[in-house]
C-alpha cells in the first residue's frame, strides 16, 4: 500500500516556489471550474497574472479559490500542495508595479505586462490583471520517499 504523509510547512513552501504552475479553482455561474494556471510566490504572497476576461469577473464576484500544485515523478512518488483563499485583485499603482517586478524577474517571458496590457496572437491588447492570494488554509500531502527520490534525481 502507498504511504501518504502531511508535508510540513517548509516542504510546502519549497514546493509552491519550485513549481509555479498548477490548477485555480473557482465558481463560474454557481458552479466550479478549474483551469491550468502560474503562478508567483513571493515571501508567503501567491500572485496571479491574468488578463482581463471572463475568469477575472468570476473572481471578482466570488473571491473564494482553490489552488492545487503538484509534482509527480512517478506514480509512487508526488507531492501535492492545495491553498485555499481569497483572490483580491491589485488596484493600488505601487503594488501593481511592485508585483509586475517581482513577476518579470521570476519570468522574464512576461515582459508584456510592463505595459499593463497583454498582445494575443492576432495582436489585440488585453489589458491585464494581477491577483494577490490571501491564504485561509495552506496543506500538503507526499507519498513516501519522495523527498528523497527527488534528491536522488536533482544529485544523479
Amino acid at each position: 500500500m502507498l504511504a501518504i504523509e502531511e508535508m510540513r510547512p517548509d516542504e510546502i513552501h519549497e514546493l509552491l516556489h519550485k513549481v509555479g504552475y498548477g490548477h485555480l479553482g473557482y465558481i463560474h455561474e454557481g458552479k466550479p471550474q478549474v483551469m491550468p494556471m502560474h503562478y508567483y510566490l513571493h515571501d508567503t504572497d501567491i500572485y496571479l497574472l491574468t488578463t482581463e476576461n471572463m475568469k477575472i469577473h468570476q473572481l471578482d464576484a466570488n473571491p473564494e479559490i482553490c489552488l492545487q500544485v503538484e509534482e509527480i515523478n512517478s506514480p509512487l512518488y508526488w507531492r501535492s500542495v492545495v491553498v485555499t483563499g481569497r483572490a483580491e485583485c491589485l488596484k493600488v499603482e505601487r503594488d501593481i508595479d511592485r508585483a509586475i517586478e517581482f513577476i518579470k524577474e521570476r519570468n522574464p517571458a512576461v515582459s508584456p505586462a510592463s505595459n499593463r496590457t497583454w498582445i494575443d496572437a492576432w495582436g489585440h491588447g488585453e489589458p491585464i490583471a494581477i491577483y494577490r492570494i490571501e491564504c485561509d488554509r495552506l496543506s500538503g500531502r507526499t507519498t513516501d520517499g519522495a523527498s528523497i527520490h527527488q534528491e536522488q534525481r536533482i544529485g544523479n
